[in-house]
């Protein structure tokens, strides 16, 4: 599936990059700890509507999902060519090989697990997913977080993303982070 991991222990800096279904806080939480890491933050859905010039929903109106995943996979690695930064992925996004291989050997990936209910609450606030359109979204979620689960689970580290405070899970994907040797954590209390 994969290459073999990068080790984690390097000199250089890396990308986060947080995965997981849609619902699970990845753009949510990835605005949340940017600024904790002072690196910046990019949605790479965003990031995709407006390269794109349309939104997401119009994409996969228009073009099939495995044209999306192309062009998404096109998004990723021109933002993964930059300097770190945190980066949230779409919810399919690892499902694209290229797209996987990438994040597994340049960054470090966080995989924000969230169980069913959860996601099922956050993900139907929005209209504009695209996935769900289709079919009852609860069957919808099951079937694609069992499809996606493989790939979610070879994430560098894996955190439960439940309802409750954002800032909880924040803290926790920090606490993760500091045992890792190549990731400074600044000090929220030094302001130099």
């Amino acid at each position: 599936m994969n290459s073999p991991r990068k080790p984690l222990a390097t000199t250089k800096p890396r990308t986060i990059v947080l995965v997981g279904m849609m619902g699970a806080g990845k753009t949510t939480i990835g605005r949340r700890l940017a600024p904790r890491l002072n690196l910046p933050f990019f949605d790479a859905d965003e990031e995709i509507e407006k390269a794109a010039g349309m939104s997401i929903s119009e994409l996969f109106q228009s073009h099939s999902e495995e044209s999306f995943r192309r062009g998404e996979a096109g998004v990723i690695k021109r933002l993964l060519g930059g300097p770190p930064h945190v980066l949230a992925t779409g919810g399919g996004a690892l499902t694209h090989p290229d797209t996987r291989a990438l994040i597994a050997n340049t960054t470090i990936s966080i995989w924000l697990k969230a169980d069913l209910d959860v996601l099922l609450s956050r993900a139907t606030k929005r209209s504009t997913r695209p996935l769900l359109k289709n079919d009852n979204p609860i069957k919808i979620l099951e079937r694609l977080s069992k499809e996606r689960e493989a790939f979610y689970a070879q994430a560098d580290i894996h955190i439960d993303s439940q309802s409750g405070p954002h800032m909880h899970t924040v803290d926790l994907i920090i606490e993760k982070l500091s045992a890792l040797s190549d990731i400074k954590i600044p000090d929220p209390n030094d302001a130099t």
